[in-house]
């Protein structure tokens, strides 16, 4: 597969600790993207942010738990955005979810490549 020119960006921010059927939400939404072949998804942890609630969210270095921000990139084209939409729309209970025209320089894949 080979994507070039116009594509879609998705930016998804929440908390580290919110869930999905138990487990973080971050793993549940790159594991939906893997599933509906979307061309990428990566996963961000900020060092601290705040969104709707007014709640400032902070990274701590010396706690193990702490609800950092997150963020989860996606992109490709707005056919296969569109597919996950609405799956983000039941996942997401509390965040932001941003869409923007984005132009892919150059991306490749092969189906074949050993996982690393």
């Amino acid at each position: 597969m080979k994507l070039q020119g116009q594509a879609k960006m998705l930016r998804l921010h929440f908390g580290e600790d919110d869930k999905w059927e138990g487990r973080p939400l971050y793993e549940a939404i790159v594991e939906k993207c893997r599933q509906l072949d979307i061309a990428g998804a990566t996963v961000f942890r900020g060092i601290e942010g705040y969104g709707a609630s007014a709640l400032i969210r902070r990274s701590h270095a010396l706690r193990f738990s702490a609800d950092s921000p997150i963020l989860v990139q996606v992109i490709d084209t707005e056919e296969q955005i569109q597919k996950l939409l609405p799956v983000l729309d039941s996942m997401v209970s509390e965040g932001l979810i941003a869409m923007s025209d984005v132009e892919v320089i150059k991306y490749t894949h092969q189906k074949d490549e050993p996982a690393k």
